[in-house]
């Protein structure tokens, strides 16, 4: 069986011609590199998960070899690479092509992997099994250091998201900063991004009903009739707008429900008839509604069909794009705790939506 710290896609100088390459194409190899990483990387992890939670069963012995072959083959590895990128995208940096999240990103990803968790939860089980890798035993220590199987998207769900889960995602969140952002440029192929911000608001409320209007033109208009009639609590983002969630759980376990209506100040009236859903301005904590009211807001201008196009993306090209934006910019999508999405109709249902909002978290 392959080692497998040798599974994974490594980055390291000198493995390209970069004394006579220029800044570009130095640079392009490297965003080279994450692509290609992003495509291996994930499923690695995911053994790696696999491989830890049997170390309930590891002899005195093999338990010694293996914490010996964890700290040296696999953490100190990505600590090696980070430095090695660190360093050349530090040579880069003048010449302007270097993404400077990915500085950030490589920040948290070597706090993690000397054992600093970020994650209050999982601080005594990282730090108990660092100390002395025999804490592994310890079953709660165990899940909470090696995780659960989330798949090669990192989507899937899990019941226990642990310390490699962590370093799964900084992994990626490095990666992301390198090729995301060309992609994202790509991508708007047809249409443009007009603008980009991330916004806070305070509690919110969204009302609506969740229901395909498409083929209900009438119930449309009953719809925002009663919209339009509660004027005295509007939010200050009052547009139509179709609110997409999963009820704060994975994508793999939970149906997306798309609730047709408008943001709405915290505590308006529900009308009978109608749901709603909660957005506060602070994190609770605990997953699923109330969501928080953060999000990024890309705003579209260019071919409607081009900008809600399907081939080629996860979602549409309005989902895709905006989303890979923020992972460019190394922003946190908390998903699936408190993910959402909305796709905005500036000018009111029955027209082009060419707003899109997406949850984050900063």
């Amino acid at each position: 069986m392959e080692p497998l710290h040798e599974k994974f896609c490594w980055y390291e100088t000198g493995q390209n011609d970069e004394e006579n390459a220029s800044p570009g194409e130095r640079y392009e190899q490297i965003v080279n590199w994450a692509s290609r990483a992003r495509g291996i990387n994930p499923a690695v992890f995911d053994e790696l998960s696999v491989w830890l939670i049997g170390s309930g069963e590891w002899s005195d012995s093999e338990l010694a070899e293996n914490g010996t072959y964890l700290r040296e083959q696999v953490l100190a590895r990505f600590l090696e690479q980070n430095r090695q990128l660190r360093t050349e995208l530090t040579t880069l940096k003048p010449s302007g092509m270097v993404n400077a999240a990915v500085f950030d990103a490589l920040d948290r990803f070597d706090l993690e992997l000397s054992g600093q968790t970020q994650a209050e939860y999982l601080k005594e089980a990282v730090e108990s099994v660092f100390r002395d890798f025999s804490a592994i035993r310890d079953q709660k220590h165990r899940e909470c250091f090696a995780g659960g199987i989330t798949g090669p998207a990192g989507t899937d769900s899990v019941e226990v998201y642990g310390y490699i889960n962590m370093l799964k995602d900084c992994d990626a969140s490095v990666q992301w900063t390198l090729f995301m952002p060309d992609m994202a440029r790509r991508q708007q192929d047809g249409f443009l991004v007009e603008s980009f911000e991330y916004l806070k608001y305070p509690d919110l409320r969204f009302i609506g009903m969740e229901k395909d209007f498409e083929a209900d033109e009438e119930g449309l208009k009953r719809l925002m009739q009663t919209l339009d009639s509660m004027r005295e609590y509007r939010s200050g983002f009052d547009h139509d707008a179709i609110l997409l969630h999963h009820f704060g759980k994975g994508v793999d376990v939970e149906p997306c429900h798309a609730l047709w209506g408008r943001f709405m100040a915290a505590g308006t009236p529900v009308p009978e008839g109608f749901a709603y859903v909660d957005f506060v301005s602070q994190n609770d904590g605990n997953s699923g509604v109330p969501y928080l009211a953060q999000f990024a807001c890309a705003r579209f201008v260019g071919d409607s069909a081009a900008m809600h196009g399907t081939a080629g993306f996860d979602c549409d090209a309005m989902y895709d794009v905006t989303r890979n934006i923020i992972l460019g910019q190394n922003v946190m999508i908390p998903y699936p705790d408190k993910y959402w999405t909305a796709e905005v109709y500036p000018e009111g249902f029955g027209t082009d939506s060419t707003v899109y909002l997406f949850s984050v978290e900063r």
